[in-house]
């Protein structure tokens, strides 16, 4: 609740708190009305001690002393402010194996942008602060938004076997820090949402119960890749800049960046992720010799652990306000590159916004969405389970639309598109893994296209995803190909009698402008003249009617007489030329 810093004994916590630079908390979530609460209001040090502290009602005080009033018993009247079970229950003798567990009423969620934007937050001018602080409201609202209404379920029963979804939403503090653990100081907007476990049921007259944690924490992640896709369209709509990929390490997952900004600054940034990766260096190696192989995607996240852990400096003594670490970060960075670097963030940023949008176009293509997502999953997991697809999905989304805005419930239909078309069932608890049959329904033999980038251990995990998807997506490219060519409209065939296979066959120019195919033609169909059909050409807005009326001649018109030679412009019998295009390359 205040930052970093230390708060001294018998010192308020607002005090404290503009000591150490940082503004009060504030509350958010959808189930604030619950507890007479509203989303703004400010976190009191009485309110987060009795509801994150001891699972009781924010406005315990008054309640309890209503009650008292009214003649209740201390023990009663206590009990009323209680929110589901009282922690007491698990220091009563009675409950042996419930009292050996510490319980717990709160888990901490970190909401932290990408570099560039800390940069950008933190040497830019006040205006653009302000906007990305916004962004990040806006971001963290909509994750936690999503978090009460489709993740989180109230659990009851042992071992917590029945689950349902909670009745009002979460209840959260939030808690804003500015800037990083290093041992100099370096910008880090980010949040601290610590999320109450404490929800209504669902059902009944408005009882209490604890949100179930395993659920909350499976879905982390996915969390995390909805708020930075939600962070990039909000920077984006108010900001106009763009986001490119970065590679922090060859063979990992890149992250998304704002185009523009000088990639020194994100060193000059990141002096604490250097040690992390300095420190996760020298554990990989260790872990590479001892295992022979490189740590998949669960091992490397234990490996960064327990890098950040090691490396991890003591907090920060001396208090400084916004406005003081804002001002010694500019000197700073200016020191380091000069003040036009620092200067023109804005102006390159939005350059660099206006190359992004020129050379990349924002569509998404469910199909080629869903055999992406799938391709990475199963080559990172092997078996895995709805959540993981659906983190993958906005990962996809994010790198296609550089910030411009998602359709709501989109990333839902990849994921569903994935499970319908490419997916079989695995082993328990909702498993999955890919259907290489129903990627490959007719070619056998390409079905073990992706085993050999499964099995390359010389690569890193994520570079074989790529590979893998990159396959995937040329083969959904090549089929389409192949049924788009052969679903072109053809006309009735006419046999030609009496004609001559020793004829030479069109010249290489007209076969590679008609793209010549071996099948019969309509020969009245193809003794249009060249001038009629270039003229047909330029009638763009008549193009149907045009069609409809040499269909309807294609019906009425007589056979023709057997030819011993062919006619200019007329193709040899077993071959036909592309229907619409004229052997100069014109549109009929």
């Amino acid at each position: 609740m205040v930052g970093d810093g230390h708060r001294p004994a018998g010192t308020p916590l607002r005090v404290a708190q503009d000591e150490a630079g940082v503004p009060p908390g504030i509350w958010r979530g959808q189930g604030l009305a619950a507890v007479g609460l509203t989303a703004g209001d400010v976190v009191t040090e009485r309110q987060a001690e009795l509801l994150l502290g001891e699972g009781r009602h924010p406005d315990a005080d008054r309640i309890e002393r209503e009650r008292l009033e009214a003649g209740d018993d201390p023990a009663k009247a206590r009990r009323a402010t209680v929110l589901g079970r009282p922690i007491e229950h698990n220091r009563s003798p009675k409950t042996e194996k419930a009292k050996e567990r510490t319980p717990w009423l709160g888990m901490d969620l970190t909401f932290r942008p990408p570099p560039t934007a800390h940069i950008a937050w933190a040497l830019m001018d006040d205006q653009r602060r302000l906007v990305l602080e916004s962004c990040q409201d806006t971001a963290v609202d909509k994750t936690l938004k999503w978090l009460g209404e489709s993740v989180a379920q109230i659990r009851w029963g042992s071992g917590g076997k029945h689950r349902a979804p909670v009745k009002d939403g979460l209840i959260v503090a939030v808690f804003r820090h500015y800037e990083s653990r290093a041992a100099e100081s370096k910008p880090l907007l980010h949040d601290h949402a610590v999320v109450s476990i404490r929800a209504r049921r669902p059902a009944g007259a408005g009882t209490w119960g604890n949100v179930s944690a395993d659920t909350l924490l499976a879905h982390i992640v996915v969390a995390d890749t909805l708020y930075l896709l939600y962070f990039m369209e909000e920077v984006s709509a108010r900001l106009g800049w763009a986001w490119e990929p970065r590679e922090v390490t060859p063979g990992r997952r890149p992250v998304m960046e704002i185009a523009g900004i000088d990639q020194r600054l994100i060193g000059w940034q990141s002096t604490r992720r250097q040690q992390i990766e300095e420190a996760l260096f020298v554990l990989t190696a260790q872990y590479v010799e001892e295992h022979g192989h490189e740590p998949g995607e669960r091992a490397a996240y234990g490996l960064a652990c327990r890098a950040a852990d090691r490396t991890r400096p003591p907090k920060r003594k001396e208090p400084r306000s916004l406005s003081e670490l804002r001002e010694g970060w500019r000197e700073s960075a200016i020191a380091a590159f000069g003040a036009d670097v620092v200067d023109r963030l804005a102006e390159r940023a939005r350059a660099a916004a206006a190359a992004v949008w020129a050379r990349v176009r924002p569509v998404v293509d469910v199909v080629l969405a869903a055999v992406d997502t799938l391709a990475v999953v199963y080559v990172m997991r092997g078996a895995f389970k709805r959540h993981h697809l659906l983190a993958e999905a906005r990962r996809y989304l994010s790198y296609v639309l550089r910030g411009r805005p998602h359709q709501p419930g989109l990333d839902e239909r990849i994921v569903q598109a994935v499970v319908d078309d490419y997916t079989r069932p695995v082993g328990r608890g909702f498993k999955m893994t890919a259907d290489l049959h129903a990627l490959y329904p007719r070619d056998t033999e390409d079905q073990a296209v992706l085993r050999p980038l499964t099995r390359n251990r010389m690569l890193p995990l994520y570079a074989r995803a790529r590979l893998a998807a990159d396959a995937l997506s040329a083969r959904v490219h090549a089929v389409r190909r192949s049924e788009r060519l052969g679903s072109r409209f053809r006309p009735h065939t006419v046999a030609v009698p009496g004609a001559s296979r020793s004829v030479p066959r069109l010249s290489r120019a007209d076969r590679k402008a008609g793209r010549a195919q071996e099948q019969g033609t309509d020969v009245a169909a193809l003794e249009q003249t060249r001038a009629t059909i270039e003229a047909a050409a330029k009638m763009a807005a008549k193009l149907q009617d045009g069609v409809r009326e040499r269909a309807a001649a294609l019906h009425s018109a007589p056979q023709p007489a057997p030819a011993t030679s062919p006619p200019p412009h007329t193709q040899q019998p077993g071959v036909q030329q592309t229907p619409g295009r004229t052997p100069t390359g014109g549109v009929a």
